[in-house]
């Protein structure tokens, strides 16, 4: 054993590394590619516009400023975030995306012997932070649909349980679930824990869809809402994120939050992006033709998939890591499941109509050939 991991926490040894997607540069190096020309990017969850005008503006404004520090603060987006949800500043943190909140609240409410809850096919990152801090994890499975089962999430609970994690929509499956059962949920809990909503692509829902999360919060109760400027803001690039919660657990969030968490162009793209209403509406209109796009054409072909409320789809094509494999030499970048406990499915972010219809004709091209079978 290496002096490191002798001297390594022992669960940290054991822990298994989130697995990202490599740069598309790489990708079309390894494939012999001349450039990434015609490449077409739809395995993270991106918003093919990218960034909002607006943003796109600010970052220019912001970037002459670099030699300074961000404000640790983040005194105007608080303001103008805390506005516009019509939420008691005191109850927002910032962080570096969804990701690093997660990590906030692991390092607040987990420890050795205490759990966590989450559907077996939800975000995997619920996992890996509690494993980084030797709590467990209670996976509860999914209902037929690829939906929470929240009857049964309530009921996993154990006086250890201390955070249950509701990916509302959900990532990889792209599912949500009703205001309605959200709040039956809520009252089956015991007090002892702390509901996380995750997200992160609720702007997408319809507003008949979408959970009265914020609500919650402002009545003080142990729910804590993750949000994020990654996905239909568009500025996965900058890794900001927020988390609203009673303003008594945001304090204790920014306990364990670093100074400077986010940087000075992240906090001044999300406050250009917070009031670009119209590029917000531009991503929902664009997703919504995709997806039917997509709906419309792999029920043509008969090729079964997982109806979304995100700007993405689970397609069971079978063995999904073959099938990732050989779209990425037809210029298709898309997301292999098996990480996810789903082999024979991959995951497909909407993309622009063009890239659309070229992920489409090379899927068919790859099936056609037998690839997954």
């Amino acid at each position: 054993m290496n002096p490191f991991d002798r001297l390594a926490n022992p669960w940290v040894r054991h822990l298994a590394s989130y697995e990202p997607g490599k740069p598309i540069e790489e990708v079309a190096r390894e494939l012999g590619f001349s450039s990434v020309e015609g490449i077409a990017k739809l395995a993270s969850n991106e918003n093919p516009l990218g960034p909002s005008p607006r943003a796109l503006d600010a970052m220019r404004k912001a970037a002459a400023e670099m030699h300074r520090y961000p404000d640790g603060s983040a005194f105007y987006l608080t303001r103008a975030v805390a506005k516009a949800l019509a939420v008691d500043e005191r109850s927002l943190v910032f962080g570096a995306g969804s990701n690093e909140l997660i990590e906030l609240l692991a390092h607040v409410f987990l420890g050795p012997g205490l759990s966590i809850v989450m559907a077996d096919r939800a975000f995997v990152v619920y996992r890996l932070v509690a494993a980084a801090q030797n709590a467990g994890t209670i996976a509860v499975p999914m209902r037929d649909g690829f939906t929470h089962d929240l009857a049964a999430m309530a009921e996993a609970v154990t006086p250890k349980t201390r955070l249950v994690f509701i990916a509302n929509p959900n990532n990889p499956t792209g599912t949500a679930v009703s205001p309605a059962e959200i709040e039956a949920f809520l009252k089956r809990v015991p007090d002892h824990v702390i509901t996380v909503f995750d997200e992160a692509y609720v702007e997408l829902l319809d507003e008949s869809e979408r959970p009265e999360s914020l609500r919650y919060v402002r009545e003080g109760r142990p729910v804590v809402v993750l949000r994020t400027f990654s996905k239909v803001y568009g500025l996965a690039g900058l890794r900001i994120g927020y988390a609203v919660a009673p303003p008594p657990c945001a304090a204790l969030l920014h306990r364990v939050r670093q100074p400077f968490n986010v940087n000075a162009m992240a906090l001044a793209a999300a406050e250009a992006a917070l009031e670009d209403h119209a590029h917000v509406e531009r991503t929902r209109r664009v997703v919504r033709e995709g997806l039917a796009f997509f709906e419309r054409e792999l029920k043509a072909l008969g090729i079964p998939f997982v109806p979304s409320k995100a700007n993405f789809l689970l397609v069971r094509t079978g063995r999904g890591r073959e099938v990732f494999q050989a779209l990425q030499a037809e210029k298709v970048i898309v997301r292999p499941m098996d990480g996810y406990g789903l082999p024979d499915y991959v995951r497909i972010t909407i993309g622009t109509p063009e890239e659309n219809q070229q992920c489409l004709e090379a899927l068919k091209k790859v099936l056609s050939r037998g690839v997954g079978a």
